[in-house]
């Protein structure tokens, strides 16, 4: 119950949040006397890399993410200004299985991106799928190396993601949703490539990206 009062907590802040950012962009509209700003910095992902996964020592994995922030241009059902993590771009991935020599693919439309220095969480929905169904929103997460680490990147499959309260008809534990911008931590390191995380801090209203 914790959880479901925090999340509804939050959802009502960010309804709060874009009526009084509608209010705050209506009256602060400049003039044509005002002073051109300057544009504000937009958080992005950008890179291409092969991943060591442990599960699968052997095979050939491979993510391709270009994402770019694009604050409240998704409207929701309750927010119709969106989100100040909205975001757009594509997600591409690859696995070759080493056993088998099977190809698998699938390409994702990003719906959300945050990040906070050389890290970012995002999220995609699945437009094109070998393994998946289409429709379905999967997480990722990107870390950059630091003092020669490799760079790092989680993906919410590759990591047990139940709910322990909640049972099947069988009584087996199942696997939420995954929510946008919900990621795991960048747990499998790049052997090849890598990734460019660029941030940007959330913008309180859409005026601020104005």
């Amino acid at each position: 119950m914790r959880v479901t009062s925090l999340t509804a907590l939050g959802i009502a802040a960010l309804t709060a949040l874009t009526a009084t950012a509608a209010t705050a962009s209506t009256a602060a509209t400049p003039s044509d006397d005002a002073p051109a700003t300057k544009p504000a910095r937009t958080a992005s992902v950008h890179g291409s890399a092969r991943i060591h996964y442990v599960f699968s020592p052997d095979d050939d994995i491979r993510f391709t993410i270009d994402a770019e922030a694009a604050p409240y241009s998704r409207p929701l059902p309750g927010l119709p200004q969106g989100l100040p993590t909205d975001a757009r771009g594509t997600v591409s991935l690859s696995h070759v299985v080493a056993a088998t020599g099977h190809i698998a693919t699938a390409k994702a439309r990003v719906d959300c991106l945050v990040t906070g220095g050389g890290t970012a969480t995002l999220t995609a929905v699945v437009t094109r799928s070998d393994v998946g169904p289409v429709g379905e929103r999967l997480g990722f997460s990107v870390g950059e190396g630091r003092a020669g680490e490799p760079d790092r990147l989680g993906f919410s499959w590759g990591v047990a993601n139940v709910d322990p309260e909640k049972a099947d008809e069988q009584g087996n534990v199942t696997a939420p949703k995954v929510g946008t911008c919900m990621a795991p931590a960048p747990f499998a390191p790049a052997t090849r490539g890598g990734f460019r995380v660029r941030h940007a801090g959330l913008p309180l209203q859409p005026a601020d990206i104005r």
